[in-house]
């Protein structure tokens, strides 16, 4: 994979952090010049990951919370979010609308809809006690379209 150019954060897993990580995927993304709607897709695939890594995978403790954003050839964005939390038991489960595994917190169980709503392409990997990676792909369209 030819990366064009790329940004790597580490955050610990607050809530507070999540519009870091929307500020970060923001700015990084100015040298692409996408779209309003294609920024606010992007950032809100971003923040549903983030959530899920501070809310799901280091639900009764704290870590760090990585996010890589490449920029690739033909207007793909890369980006990559892993914690190194509990883990996913069951990710087609998870994946499923509605399903939530903090439902005391009011969770509505629609984080990885909304994230392969807005991207073209949603990959989930985990291992239990070792953490999952949300790695999620996006062409964006050229001016005009």
């Amino acid at each position: 994979m030819k990366v064009l150019n790329e940004i790597k954060f580490i955050m610990p897993s607050l809530s507070v952090n999540e519009s870091a990580a929307r500020a970060v995927v923001s700015s990084f993304l100015t040298q692409a010049d996408p779209t309003v709607e294609e920024l606010s897709d992007i950032r809100t695939a971003v923040s549903e990951a983030v959530t899920n890594s501070v809310v799901h995978g280091y639900r009764h403790t704290k870590g760090n919370i990585e996010l890589t954003v490449r920029l690739l050839p033909e207007r793909v964005i890369y980006i990559k979010i892993k914690d190194k939390g509990c883990g996913i038991p069951d990710i087609k489960q998870a994946m499923e609308p509605l399903f939530t595994t903090a439902p005391e917190e009011e969770r509505s169980g629609l984080g990885f809809s909304v994230m392969e709503q807005f991207t073209d392409k949603l990959t989930v990997k985990s291992v239990l006690g070792k953490g999952t990676t949300v790695i999620m792909r996006k062409r964006l369209g050229t001016h005009g379209d």
